[in-house]
């Protein structure tokens, strides 16, 4: 029997309308336009304005865009993976909530929580799923309402985030194509560099956290900056040796879009020329589990069937990992 793939046959995307650019956060901090160019590589972020609205609005906007793209079916859906650190309520799952927006209906839908890995834990999750046999049309998420957990009065973590959402479309194929394989790790020694000290069930809201920030993101930046040059360029690196492919075989980077020095440090020891990476972070930011589907979503028209890519991220946790991808379309 010919072994199954999961393959992406779909892209969705959606960003809110409202752009914080560079100029507007130095009114509201002090900081400027070169400060953040120089050191992020980001000019500005899409914000959700839209009142009590989360992240299964994003979510349901980009599954909207892949149906009317690929004309799916919400009945054809068979299982719904989201992968956020941002969702609307501490359950139900963004996942379920999306899915009843759109008309989704008797399928399995659910969560996980790898923070800006999420999407390729997702996608790997998915991947089992499909090559499992029982799942035959699967949409992987990565949607993330970075604004909803960012301190706008801390300069060093405010110009990181933006809001967004991606979706792909998972489908079983005997072609020599799809995920191909995947490396994905955790290290718990992240947690005191990158963290929300307050609003889980160790330490829940209250007045005092709330007056003191404890809600927001909480990022020791040298440090998480260390980790994740590292791991990210390590890791891509070795699902490509393991592979036996070299930067000239690879057609795209699709990198995780934190910073463009942590970027340029997975090109330098990846081999992989600068011209083959996609980046999105100058004009959407950091969108955390949002930010490689995002990047497949503005690229596709450049991708062609067999194309390969190497997926790669790295989040709190400390989580990280790459997927190596065929592109099937």
């Amino acid at each position: 029997m010919s072994q199954i793939h999961a393959v992406i046959t779909g892209v969705g995307g959606y960003v809110p309308e409202y752009i914080l650019d560079n100029l507007e956060l130095s009114t509201m901090m002090d900081t400027n336009d070169e400060w953040i160019t120089s050191r992020v590589g980001i000019k500005e972020r899409r914000i959700l304005k839209e009142p009590n609205v989360g992240t299964s609005f994003l979510a349901a906007k980009a599954i909207e865009d892949l149906f009317s793209k690929t004309g799916t079916k919400p009945e054809e859906i068979d299982l719904v993976v989201c992968g956020t650190t941002t969702p609307d309520h501490i359950y139900p799952s963004v996942a379920s909530m999306a899915a009843e927006k759109v008309g989704i209906k008797n399928s399995l839908a659910f969560d996980l929580q790898a923070a800006c890995s999420g999407f390729i834990v997702a996608l790997s999750t998915a991947t089992s799923f499909i090559e499992s046999g029982k799942y035959k049309k699967v949409l992987v998420i990565g949607a993330d309402k970075m604004s909803a957990i960012t301190d706008y009065s801390d300069r060093t973590t405010a110009p990181l985030f933006g809001d967004g959402a991606g979706v792909v479309l998972l489908e079983p194929t005997t072609e020599n194509t799809g995920v191909m394989d995947t490396m994905i790790y955790t290290d718990g020694v992240g947690m005191k560099h990158l963290h929300i000290k307050s609003g889980g069930s160790a330490t829940p809201n209250t007045k005092e956290t709330l007056e003191k920030g404890m809600q927001y993101t909480y990022q020791e930046g040298q440090n998480v900056y260390k980790y994740a040059v590292t791991n990210m360029a390590e890791v891509s690196a070795n699902i490509m040796e393991r592979n036996q492919l070299t930067g000239d075989d690879v057609n795209w980077l699709v990198p995780h879009q934190a910073n463009l020095r942590i970027i340029d440090a997975v090109v330098n020891r990846t081999g992989i020329a600068p011209e083959k990476v996609i980046i999105n972070i100058d004009h959407f930011g950091n969108t955390s589990a949002a930010s490689i589907p995002l990047c497949l979503w503005e690229s596709e028209k450049k991708f062609k069937k067999g194309d390969n890519m190497i997926f790669t991220a790295f989040g709190a946790g400390f989580t990280w990992g790459s997927v190596w991808v065929k592109w099937a379309y």
